[in-house]
């Protein structure tokens, strides 16, 4: 399972753009939530969809983000079958039905371990941005 992403001093920055305007902060959730978009992204394709129009569990993925932290979330009361499509284990009466379990993952974990160079430059990019929006030098 790939490492998640830690960034010192985030919440520092965090601090002294909320010190700035309460309006700043703001941009360090939309910056998460683009990173986290290239994972969302690339993992909907590879979740299967079943029969019959809608109830397609790839349309549950979504990016979802604090001003400190980013994730991808999936499933939820329409799909809550979203967890054993992605990691296994048993579902249904009696537990029937039944995938081998993977504790890294089908479809988010691997979709961020195969792209997590892009996410990191793209956080890195958006924090960028967000600091010179914010009248920040950058170096």
């Amino acid at each position: 399972m790939a490492d998640p992403i830690r960034i010192e001093g985030l919440r520092e920055f965090q601090r002294a753009l909320n010190g700035m305007s309460p309006e700043l902060p703001k941009g360090l959730r939309l910056a998460a939530n683009s990173a986290a978009e290239l994972v969302v992204k690339d993992a909907q394709p590879k979740v299967p969809t079943g029969p019959g129009r809608g109830g397609h569990a790839a349309s549950s993925l979504k990016a979802a983000s604090t001003r400190t932290a980013a994730r991808v979330q999936g499933g939820g009361k329409r799909y809550p079958y979203y967890p054993w499509l992605d990691f296994g284990g048993g579902v249904g009466p009696r537990k029937r039905s039944k995938r081998p379990f993977l504790k890294k993952g089908r479809y988010i974990w691997k979709s961020y371990a195969d792209n997590q160079d892009r996410v990191t430059a793209q956080l890195a990019d958006a924090l960028s941005r967000v600091a010179i929006d914010a009248g920040l030098e950058v170096s």
